[in-house]
């Protein structure tokens, strides 16, 4: 009868085990990968150039040296190296966990039983023996190594600590990115404050052929060929572009401090070269196979690693649902009083145990955390997929915008070659009388507004091979090897 109670209660707790590794049902999300076979119909993939390293890819020596500088010094990058460093310590952390806990330790306490307890009936019977009537205040001084151990059966603890690696490189590829976009960004504002340069020297070279023609009008005003409204109006138009200096000055001051706070310094002057602007050839860029931007991606490798992460992490939140095991144990020595705290054997102490637990009721926490486990997988499946479409259009965009520019830089380039001839044309007329002062001033007008949108469209050329660059993946590659593709 009592064997059969015995296996009744051992079939009950079994059951009850079984009913509590129960785990809901969830749907997990496969992320899609798929891209076109090319960017362009028209465009046959070859190389890429996301495989050059920027000390390559940028020709300017003052550029190349200005990015050395952002990449070494940039405040952002330093704190990201601290976050790769929290992440690297917690793979640490979470390698600990699985192994046993070996901890050394010592105690010292005093006790007065009451006399009508359990404790205190034994107690006073010993007293009786010695020749004592009450209870009395006896002591429990131990010291020794006591250890722990939880059995990772369901490998709960090596997926974790496989989640902080996947985690660690994550943040990696982050720094990764966080370079490429500092590398455009520096060449960006470098090549922007080049085109104020060119764009201030065009201004003070516009501003000297309306100084002379102003002299010019003058001089035909002596002569009651010209009124005194051609004259105001020419030394309007030489005021308004002179103030119009200062607002440009005022640009290249905060483009420099931009630079500066990009290379993580105070203000100061930055070298560049302005002078051959205009003359620069754009890069021909190699795109290669969309596809490859999976691998060159800095930012398409961290959401791919980030997904890996939190698929591991649905395991680890799904082994909470089965029992789990551990195994304690100490070892030391235990005595009521100082002097027998080293009595070999008597006081020497030893135990072992082991434990298993299994959630039974009330898993709502268990099972609140599986499903957020769940949708943070299907959240950065999302997220993988958006960041490859994303770096897609961003390819297919400047591809574009690279062709575009370059049809709208040539037209404007003829268009300027007409205004700087028309120019000399007017003037002539307006000497010989046979043309309108106004038509003299809106031709120079015309003409600097035309050569100002020139060097911006030069600028707007080199910007969109800089982030044709950036969007292949490239930027983040350097010649030191501690920069180099884990």
């Amino acid at each position: 009868m009592k064997n059969k109670r015995l296996q009744w209660l051992v079939a009950g707790a079994v059951a009850l085990m079984l009913q509590s590794c129960a785990i809901p049902l969830i749907n997990s999300k496969q992320a899609d990968t798929s891209l076109p076979t090319q960017y362009q119909e028209t465009v046959t993939p070859a190389g890429n150039s996301a495989s050059v390293k920027w000390q390559d890819f940028f020709d300017d020596p003052n550029l190349v040296s200005l990015i050395d500088t952002a990449v070494n010094n940039n405040k952002e990058i330093h704190i990201m190296a601290q976050r790769i460093s929290v992440a690297q310590n917690e793979i640490q952390a979470r390698k600990g966990e699985y192994l046993p806990f070996v901890g050394i330790g010592a105690s010292a306490d005093k006790e007065k039983v009451g006399k009508y307890t359990r404790n205190g009936a034994v107690e006073e019977n010993l007293d009786i023996r010695d020749g004592r009537s009450n209870p009395r205040f006896l002591g429990n001084y131990q010291f020794g190594l006591v250890a722990s151990w939880e059995l990772d059966v369901w490998k709960k603890l090596r997926n974790a600590t496989k989640v902080a690696v996947m985690e660690y490189m994550a943040t990696i590829e982050g720094k990764n990115f966080l370079v490429t976009n500092l590398v455009a960004e520096v060449a960006h504002a470098y090549y922007e404050l080049i085109a104020l340069d060119n764009e201030l020297q065009t201004l003070d070279q516009n501003i000297q052929i309306q100084q002379n023609a102003l002299s010019v009008v003058k001089a035909l005003q002596q002569y009651a060929r010209a009124n005194s409204l051609a004259v105001k109006r020419f030394d309007a138009e030489v005021k308004k572009n002179q103030s119009r200096q200062y607002v440009l000055k005022q640009s290249i001051v905060e483009t420099e401090n931009r630079i500066n706070y990009l290379l993580g310094r105070t203000p100061q002057p930055i070298q560049r070269a302005s002078a051959d602007f205009m003359a620069m050839q754009n890069k021909v860029m190699q795109t290669g196979v969309p596809s490859e931007l999976l691998s060159n991606r800095p930012d398409i490798r961290q959401a791919e690693l980030e997904l890996s992460a939190a698929k591991l992490n649905i395991d680890v939140a799904k082994a909470n649902f089965y029992p789990s095991f551990s195994i304690r144990g100490g070892l030391g020595f235990q005595a009521f009083d100082p002097k027998y705290l080293l009595n070999i054997p008597a006081s020497v102490m030893a135990s072992f145990g082991g434990e298993l637990v299994a959630p039974l009721i009330n898993r709502n926490a268990i099972e609140a955390q599986y499903k957020s486990a769940n949708a943070m997988q299907i959240q950065a499946a999302y997220d993988y997929e958006q960041k490859i479409i994303n770096a897609y259009m961003e390819v297919a965009n400047q591809v574009a915008n690279i062709d575009n520019l370059d049809k709208n830089y040539q037209l404007k380039n003829k268009q300027v070659e007409a205004l700087t001839q028309s120019i000399d044309v007017a003037n002539q007329l307006f000497k010989a009388a046979r043309a309108d002062y106004m038509e003299v001033l809106l031709t120079q007008r015309d003409a600097l507004d035309a050569k100002m949108e020139l060097i911006e469209t030069k600028q707007q050329q080199i910007a969109a091979v800089v982030d044709l660059y950036r969007s292949l993946g490239g930027g983040w590659q350097s010649a030191d090897s501690a920069n180099a593709k884990p």
